[in-house]
């Protein structure tokens, strides 16, 4: 239930424009549950409260007393957008932290790197969580 509502959390702040896909049109909550498996506690925590953030702001960004759930496509996109502009520093770190997981998922996506004409990024070898070098050698 969590990883759906950061999922569409996500889609909300990264929307398909033009030729380049979103990812309200991916399926990204298998790398998202990844990422989220191997994350520090504090990014986590971080990254919950900012979606949070995101679900209830509407009431300080578009002046709309319900959650972001509810509002129209061109009315969240104008939330999304006073969020990352708010007076207030915490709600733009919030969309911040937003955007970079957000930019992370949208950007490893093989549709999102074929619309840009971009080589695929290989899959992870793992070595990271098994303390090895990028080559496979231990450190």
């Amino acid at each position: 239930m969590l990883l759906r509502v950061i999922d569409w959390t996500l889609a909300a702040a990264f929307p398909t424009t033009g030729a380049l896909p979103g990812l309200d049109r991916l399926d990204t909550r298998k790398l998202l549950g990844e990422m989220l498996a191997s994350a520090p506690h504090g990014f986590r925590i971080g990254l919950y409260g900012a979606v949070i953030l995101f679900l209830i702001a509407p009431l300080i960004t578009v002046w709309w007393p319900v959650p972001a759930f509810f509002l129209p496509r061109t009315t969240l996109d104008r939330h999304a957008d006073n969020m990352a502009g708010h007076r207030f520093y915490i709600v733009r770190q919030a969309m911040l932290l937003l955007k970079t997981v957000g930019g992370l998922v949208w950007g490893i996506q093989p549709e999102v790197r074929a619309a840009l004409q971009i080589k695929p990024v290989p899959p992870d070898p793992g070595t990271w969580q098994r303390g090895e070098s990028a080559e496979g050698t231990a450190q």
